[in-house]
């Protein structure tokens, strides 16, 4: 009996490294399939899987643009298949971020050895757009490590597309001292959007609601760079949560609507001070109390996932630390 009891834990020891869950941050070249087609797209997929369901972020380098979506799917254990359905994807042909999007399905399947851990599949748009939207089929290979470089990580691609676009909002920490504060009713340009000055009395109501609010810092950050990028989700249902951003308890965001489509800014950070507050005020509550969304910190090498979650009474908030170099 005992040589039983040894071998059955053996075989569980071997078989935790290898179980198969989806559950992880998967990376990835997707390319077109389409005859004398060379487009392809870089492609992150970084999930959570809870029982037969599946959430997390959706996102892709293509040309000029980088773009990301709050996703959610199903994963059947039994035949390894993952699916998400309704993806945007950019059209292969486009120029730019403000081409055509193709409104798309993803199928794969988890395969799992020693080796290795992939999911292989495609992008398959319905009957409507088959012939305008191609079958793209792509590769994840699973970032085992959280320190391992990955494909976006390290692409030449990736490391010159890691800049603002057109919908994402720019912000130092000088700025924010002169009150220059991104707001709503921004008009998109041919660059990031710029932050504009606020109105002086609403500037001021937003900073006396701010302060009468208790911070509730859900993590302390360290980060590699002074230059760095957070995306904002809504991890919920979509509900019309709206959201102000504080950097050091001054506004640099104002009432901004969240989505699955990722909401940026391109944060400079502050080098004087040891620790830079990222604070984030409900406008207001949605459809669905209170104001939750999911927060990424991307500093050019590593990412953080955070989720955080604001009311008329508290707010969201994280503090980033410069790492310091050996």
């Amino acid at each position: 009996m005992p040589r039983i009891l040894l071998l059955l834990s053996a075989l569980i020891v071997f078989y935790v490294p290898f179980a198969q869950t989806i559950t992880g941050s998967w990376y990835g070249k997707a390319d077109v399939m389409i005859g004398g087609s060379n487009n392809n797209y870089l492609t992150e997929l970084i999930l959570r899987q809870k029982g037969n369901e599946v959430e997390g972020i959706f996102g892709y380098y293509f040309k000029d643009s980088y773009q990301s979506f709050f996703i959610r799917g199903t994963y059947n254990a039994k035949s390894r298949q993952i699916k998400i359905n309704k993806i945007p994807v950019i059209f292969y042909a486009s120029t730019t971020r403000d081409g055509i999007e193709c409104p798309m399905d993803f199928i794969g399947i988890l395969m799992v050895s020693k080796v290795k851990n992939t999911v292989s599949g495609a992008f398959y748009s319905d009957d409507r757009y088959k012939y305008t939207c191609p079958e793209i089929r792509v590769n994840f290979l699973l970032d085992i490590k959280e320190d391992q470089d990955s494909v976006l990580k390290t692409s030449v691609t990736g490391k010159k597309l890691w800049q603002p676009q057109q919908e994402d909002f720019v912000i130092t920490a000088r700025q924010n001292e002169k009150a220059k504060i991104a707001v709503a009713d921004i008009t998109p340009g041919n660059t990031a959007n710029i932050p504009q000055t606020l109105p002086e009395n609403t500037e001021k109501q937003l900073v006396e609601k701010f302060v009468q609010r208790k911070n509730i810092y859900t993590k302390d950050i360290e980060v590699e760079s002074d230059s760095i990028r957070i995306s904002f989700y809504d991890n919920g249902d979509i509900d019309g949560d709206s959201i102000s951003v504080f950097l050091n308890k001054k506004p640099v965001l104002a009432n901004q609507e969240l989505s699955s489509r990722s909401l940026n800014i391109y944060l400079a950070l502050d080098t004087v001070v040891e620790i830079n507050e990222i604070s984030m005020f409900a406008d207001n509550l949605g459809r669905i109390p209170p104001n939750t969304a999911l927060m990424i910190v991307s500093d050019g090498i590593n990412r953080f996932e955070l989720y955080l979650s604001s009311s008329l009474t508290q707010n969201g908030a994280v503090r980033l630390r410069r790492k310091k170099k050996n």
